[in-house]
């Protein structure tokens, strides 16, 4: 039976390692590269299309739930498993509308990874115990109504892009070069996602990016 190929993609050098040697230990996998952020874990997918992508939430220069957005929409027979520490019912149906195939909590990984790749290769969903009963209170609760929509759900791909590259400091020729946009066109991405959120200036940019995740703190 083929080997899995994986690709790790999380911001910490500490987190990589340990998510290597635990898939050490488990012969039907291969990791086949490692990104340290967003944008390069979806370059990285599109050049090796590897079978697994295990990511953490909170990357800079592009945030897991855009990566997994996009790899899944570039190469949608990759399966993205979200690895991380937060449990909201929020996040977890983003992650799962994101199109992530599983969600396993970091304090988990040691018992859940090989069991989750598992269940990939049968093209099943996996998640831990406690992340499923999150995910079916979060359905439980939620509706068809936009009440039960994401403040960032207005946003396009790009304007959520923009978002997080300000948030984390750049400025607009930097987010522009960084895009490979005019800084015209980064100039309007960002007028139209201030106005859609009702944010007035950077600072209130900033800290709507840290309350939904898109940057630590």
């Amino acid at each position: 039976m083929r080997r899995l190929r994986v690709l790790i993609a999380d911001d910490h050098d500490v987190v990589r390692a340990g998510v290597r040697s635990l898939l050490a230990k488990d012969l039907d996998c291969d990791i086949c590269a490692e990104a340290a952020t967003g944008r390069q874990a979806v370059s990285l997918a599109q050049q090796l299309k590897p079978d697994v992508v295990i990511l953490d939430i909170t990357m800079p220069e592009l945030n897991g739930l855009e990566v997994c957005r996009q790899i899944v929409k570039l190469i949608p027979s990759i399966q993205v498993v979200i690895l991380s520490v937060h449990e909201s019912e929020e996040l977890v149906r983003e992650i799962l509308e994101a199109g992530a195939r599983g969600y396993i909590l970091k304090s988990d990984a040691g018992r859940e990874l090989s069991a989750a790749l598992r269940a990939f290769r049968q093209r099943e969903l996996f998640f831990t115990s406690k992340v499923a009963k999150i995910a079916l209170k979060a359905y439980v609760k939620s509706d068809s109504t936009s009440a039960g929509l994401s403040s960032l759900d207005p946003l396009t791909a790009r304007e959520r892009e923009v978002l997080q590259l300000l948030a984390e400091g750049k400025s607009n020729k930097e987010v522009a070069q960084k895009l490979e946009i005019s800084v015209h066109t980064m100039e309007t991405h960002r007028a139209h996602l201030m106005h859609k959120l009702g944010l007035h200036s950077i600072t209130e940019l900033v800290h709507y990016a840290i309350r939904n995740g898109i940057i630590k703190p």
